[in-house]
Formats: structure tokens, sequence, C-alpha cells
């Protein structure tokens, strides 16, 4: 059957308030969390030059996270849930979250890491830019359909201009919320807003890390077959940090009543294994004791171009379980990309691979099987690392989103779709029942 041009205009016109409508929504949105963005990249650079130059801060740390425990404990209960509650409002839209969700984030987050803390920037980006979207369906008093839609693009704008990776963002903010499964109707305001954050971020003058993957070999069967072993590699260790950071979470919650006091503690056993590597010798490539502290960045930088100690990975992941089970505020992605970075840079011991490319591989790798986001993952190496990454990326994200399992990073994800119905006993379990641990 022929479609009359009436059909024609009749379908043209709904889809043109519809871009219209999502195209001046998601410039909002773009402003908000690319300004947000630039505005925490360029304090956290400050906050980790100024430690970097000031050693003794670190002696600070319980100090600083019981100043955020106590602002949080006291004025932001409704906000402490950070991503989780993102993803949850997503899944069931209840409650507009607080604008001052932003604020409080940034300053925790900026705190954490002047002081000594081991996070990530994700976790503050994506609270930022999501809880500042919100506030679009409160002034215009929006659909519950609206808000998710929303939501996923303010999660997508966060995540896209604090890393630098618009496509990876977008992917990100389809995918995070429910394991196996995509809202497609949220697709076009997911990469609008992630390319335009992008944009807005980079007009604030702020920058991001750049990393060189210098040799791609050819991928043959057997070159294939050692990304898919690094990628089982990749997968138990996101596994590994997403059950010790909620075990050592619960541990600390468990046993002090006053949750103030949770990072307090926290800090107090940073500082002693500080204190314990700088006695047996482990220190950093340039300074004593901000090796396993902060970012890390300065060694996932050389994790490309230099063999480093095959167990920096695993300090890491006990210095950033510690931080972030302790409640400080911050993200876990980056301490991931230094996590997998090193991991890959040890397993070029093993594996007949170039170096650079299993650092590339186990940078977005690890971060992909601990925050159950393949797509995203092989996406951003693709944008870090350049297209021909593209195999080797791919089939170790995939792996490693295989092999962590029903676990990972935000408890609030639910799962869509099985992973392979190997991981359920019971044939008769409901899905819906399946919780991400």
């Amino acid at each position: 059957m022929k479609s009359s041009p009436f059909t024609l205009n009749r379908q043209f016109i709904p889809l043109s308030i519809f871009l219209i409508k999502w195209i001046l929504i998601c410039i909002g949105i773009a402003l908000m969390a690319g300004t947000a963005s630039a505005v925490f990249l360029h304090s956290l650079s400050w906050a980790t030059e100024f430690r970097d130059n000031h050693n003794w801060l670190l002696y600070l740390l319980p100090l600083g996270g019981l100043a955020v425990g106590l602002l949080y404990h006291y004025f932001g209960k409704e906000v402490e849930a950070g991503n989780n509650q993102i993803i949850q409002e997503i899944q069931n839209p209840e409650k507009i979250i607080p604008a001052r969700m932003a604020p409080f984030v940034l300053l925790g987050t900026v705190v954490t890491h002047f002081f000594g803390g081991s996070a990530g920037r994700e976790g503050t980006a994506i609270q930022m830019s999501a809880s500042l979207a919100d506030q679009i369906t409160k002034i215009f008093k929006l659909t519950a359909s609206d808000r998710k839609i929303i939501l996923i693009a303010g999660i997508a704008a966060g995540f896209g201009s604090v890393f630098g990776t618009p496509l990876a963002g977008a992917a990100f903010g389809l995918e995070v919320f429910i394991i196996g499964r995509m809202r497609y109707e949220a697709i076009l305001p997911s990469f609008l807003a992630s390319i335009l954050a992008d944009y807005v971020c980079h007009l604030w003058g702020a920058h991001h890390s750049h990393y060189v993957v210098d040799m791609i070999p050819q991928a043959t069967l057997m070159n294939v077959i050692y990304a898919a072993l690094a990628g089982i590699c990749f997968g138990l260790a996101g596994q590994a940090f997403s059950r010790f950071t909620s075990w050592f979470g619960k541990l600390l919650k468990g046993n002090i009543n006053y949750k103030p006091m949770v990072p307090v503690v926290g800090g107090f056993i940073i500082i002693a294994l500080v204190l314990l590597l700088d006695v047996i010798g482990i220190n950093d490539l340039t300074s004593e004791r901000s090796k396993f502290i902060g970012l890390g960045l300065p060694t996932i930088q050389a994790a490309f171009n230099q063999q480093l100690p095959v167990y920096d990975w695993a300090l890491k992941l006990l210095f950033t379980g510690i931080t972030l089970g302790a409640m400080y505020k911050g993200g876990e992605v980056t301490p991931l990309f230094f996590i997998g970075a090193t991991l890959g840079n040890a397993l070029s011991l093993f594996l007949p691979l170039p170096t650079a490319l299993l650092a590339g591989m186990g940078f977005v790798a690890v971060f992909s099987g601990a925050a159950n986001t393949p797509i995203a993952c092989t996406l951003m190496a693709m944008e870090l690392f350049g297209a021909e990454i593209g195999i080797y990326a791919g089939v170790a994200c995939v792996v490693s989103y295989l092999f962590s399992g029903h676990y990972g990073i935000y408890s609030s994800q639910i799962v869509g779709s099985l992973k392979h119905d190997r991981l359920i006993e019971d044939k008769g379990k409901q899905l819906k029942d399946i919780k991400v641990q």
C-alpha cells in the first residue's frame, strides 16, 4: 500500500516536534553538564597538584572524611546514594533528585583527592549532570517517561564530558542502568547530550588525559585468543574490585554506628597502608606517597610505555576499595583504568601481545566487567586509542563482562538479560530476582 503525501506529512510534523523538543532539552543539559564537568576537572587538577606538593596533607585525610561525612549525615541524606540513586530513579521514577547533589558531591570528591583518598571522577560527573538535568523535569513538569530519558541523557552528558569520550558516554547512559537491555527511545537525547556536553567542556578549557597504543598487530586467531585470555583476567579483576569494595563497606558500616566516623576509620587505614609501603620500599616513580592515592594518572601513563611491578593493580584495588568502602566521595572508573592498565602491563610478561595494547585493553575491560557496560567500553577504547584497537578491545570487554558475573560497582543495576543461563541454578527463578551484588 502506497503512502500518500498527506500520510507522510502527518509523520513529519510529530517527528519535527519531537526533534525540536529534545534538541532544546539536550542543549540545556549539555550547558549544565559540560560546565559542571569543566569546573570539576579544573578543581581536581588544582587539588591533585597541591597535594602532590604537600605530602603531609595525607595525615589530614580522616579530618577531611569526617567533615564530608558530617555534611552528608546532617544535610545530604537525600542524595547520599549517589549513582545508585540515579539508576533507581530511571528504573522507578518517584522523586526529583535534589539539586544539592551537585555541589555536595563536587565538594566531597575534591576533599577526597585533596587529602589523598583513592577515587575517580565519573561518579561525581554523573551525579552533578543527572541531578542538574532533573531540575528540567521539575521546572517544565515533564512526564515520568520524559524524566527517565532526561536522566539517561544526564548520565551520558556527565560521562562523555568528563572523559572526553562522547560516543562512549552516550552508550554508557543507555547501557548502565539495566544489564543486557537498552532504552532506544533515549538514543537521540543520549547522543546529543553527550556530544554537546563534551563540546561545552572543551570550550571552558578543560583537558583530558591522552594515552598512546603505538603498535596494534594483525588480529590473527591466536592474537584474538590471547585477547580473550586477557579478558578473563580483566573480568575477574573487575569482580574482585566490586566484591572487595562492597565487603569492606559493609564491614565498616556494620561495626560503626555513627556514619560520619566511617571515613575517619577508613582514612587512618589508608595512612597506615601508605606508611607501610614506605617502610617496605614500594614507592612511586616520582613521589614516595602518590602512587596509589588520588587518581594515579602518572602510573596509568607509565603502564603504556614501561614495565611496572606486577602487583601495582592489586595495591590500587586495595586502596580504592578501602577509600570508597569508607564512604569517601568520587568515582570508581579512573581507579579501574589504573587497575586495568597495570594488570594489562603485568600480563605482557605472559601473553605475546604488545605491552601498550594490553594496557589499553585492560584500561577499558576491567571497567567493562565492573560496570557491566561492554559496548560503552569498546567505544571508549576506539575513541581514546583509535579504531584499530576495536577488535582487541571488543573481545576483551565482552569476555570481561561475562567473567565478572552478576557483580558490579552499581548495586542498583537490575538484570534485564542473563549473561548466560548457567548463572542460575534454579531454572524456575524469576529474572527480576537476580540482583547485582
